[in-house]
């Protein structure tokens, strides 16, 4: 049972307590029809709460006796009252009282506690900061995990929703799934809820479902938790540089109406309680409010990517033509990344880089193989902020998948490609920290620099 459930339960109980009250009044007073109506509506709310337990619990369930007994003692006391036999209020309100206890009692110690935990992941590739926390959640006995991916929408330039996206069918095979259609919030009330998108509307490329918002999640929960799908370099308290960065991403919904945000580390969790005393303190908040809120507790990223070997992946076969030298042994692999920002800053010139990035990966492809993995929303990115680059984008892309000689990845499992290749290249991104937490090397691209093609 669920904690809601049982709480529902123990309320009803209070309510037939509260009852038994006016029955004795009702009596002591000689309204005997009142009291007659007062213990039909008891035994009404006992049938429905035996009911209710009995669909959760089972037949089984130990309450069950007590309740029997409980609505035959009822219908005892109302035969008495309806033969016009003489009742002695204080003894009904004992007898009722007596049998409730029992009730009362076995719901407290012998219906054991469910705890309900929902995880909203959005996009797929994403979903590796919040699995390890899924794992633990559904290894545990006492609780009931559901994984629930939420749709999603592009944005157009003036904010409006373009094209809707639902991922739930490119989530990993353990992973159960649960249609966001058939999960009843509202009648449900998880304890928790987990997100990890934090920017509800305030994001100018993407949005999830408007039902989803931060905001919105909170009334159906005791506990929205929001744990970042992304995470940065780790940054000094006292670099107000570094601080005025990282600020925007402390800054939203998700950590505002979260009852609990989980950081990647104690020095980040500084950051934030610092940003965020500083930004709602003409809203009623002091410091404390944000120490309590804000646990520096790590990353699911990095638990995902620490225990993700190459000996765990499906490698396609499509990758394997490209990996494998003609002798059989294997090539070293070097993960592209392609991120927003520094495009965002460049666009025209980032796209000569990938350019030359790709005929020099494509010169050296009997030894080296290229595995371009870009941002989830770069291309919508394009679409939406750099319009008139969106087609040279296209057959950029177009070419090199035709061409064959290097890996496209736009799948939702990062963590493959990381275990898969031996070296990072690219732009600065939360990727970086999950390549040095595995001591792979790293190297952040120049987008100002190109080089020679060779004679």
């Amino acid at each position: 049972m669920k904690k809601a459930e049982k709480r529902q339960s123990e309320e009803a109980v209070m309510l037939l307590k509260d009852t038994h009250a006016l029955i004795q009044a009702m009596l002591d007073s000689e309204h005997y029809h009142a009291a007659m109506e007062l213990l039909e509506q008891c035994q009404s709310c006992a049938i429905s709460l035996g009911e209710r337990i009995e669909a959760i619990e089972g037949r089984g369930c130990p309450v069950i006796p007590f309740l029997e007994n409980y609505c035959e003692r009822i219908y005892e006391i109302y035969e008495k009252i309806g033969r016009s036999c003489p009742v002695h209020a204080a003894s009904v309100y004992d007898a009722l009282t007596a049998e409730l206890s029992q009730i009362e009692d076995s719901i407290k110690k012998q219906i054991s506690v469910k705890t309900e935990v929902v995880f909203l992941p959005y996009k797929a590739s994403m979903w590796d900061s919040m699995e390890s926390v899924w794992r633990a959640a559904d290894a545990e006995p006492g609780c009931d995990a559901y994984v629930i991916p939420i749709p999603y929408y592009d944005k157009k330039p003036d904010g409006s929703f373009e094209a809707f996206h639902y991922e739930g069918g490119m989530y990993p095979d353990y992973v159960p799934i649960t249609d966001y259609r058939d999960y009843q919030f509202a009648q449900r009330q998880p304890d928790i809820i987990f997100i990890h998108n934090p920017y509800d509307e305030y994001n100018y490329l993407t949005s999830v479902h408007p039902f989803f918002y931060a905001r919105n999640l909170k009334p159906f929960t005791e506990k929205l938790v929001y744990i970042p799908y992304f995470i940065m370099g780790e940054p000094d308290p006292d670099n107000k540089e570094e601080v005025e960065y990282i600020s925007h991403f402390c800054t939203t919904p998700g950590v505002i109406y979260g009852d609990k945000v989980i950081v990647q580390s104690e020095a980040m969790r500084q950051v934030y309680v610092n940003v965020m005393t500083k930004f709602m303190e003409s809203h009623g908040f002091v410091r404390q409010d944000w120490e309590e809120k804000i646990l520096g507790l790590g990353s699911p990223k990095t638990d995902k990517v620490l225990t993700a070997g190459r000996e765990d992946q499906k490698i396609p076969e499509e990758w394997m033509k490209v990996i494998k030298k003609k002798d059989g042994s294997l090539k070293k692999v070097v993960m592209y990344n392609t991120g927003l920002s520094t495009f965002l800053q460049n666009s025209r010139q980032y796209l000569d880089k990938m350019r030359d990035v790709f005929r020099i990966f494509r010169e050296v492809n009997h030894n080296v193989a290229l595995l371009w993995r870009p941002h989830p929303l770069l291309r919508d990115t394009i679409r939406t902020m750099r319009e008139s680059l969106a087609d040279d984008y296209e057959r950029l892309l177009e070419e090199y998948c035709r061409e064959g000689w290097g890996i496209y990845d736009d799948s939702g499992n990062l963590n493959r490609a990381i275990a898969v290749s031996d070296a990072y290249y690219g732009d600065g991104s939360s990727v970086v920290q999950l390549y040095e937490k595995v001591k792979k090397p790293v190297l952040i691209q120049n987008v100002s620099l190109q080089y020679k093609k060779r004679k």
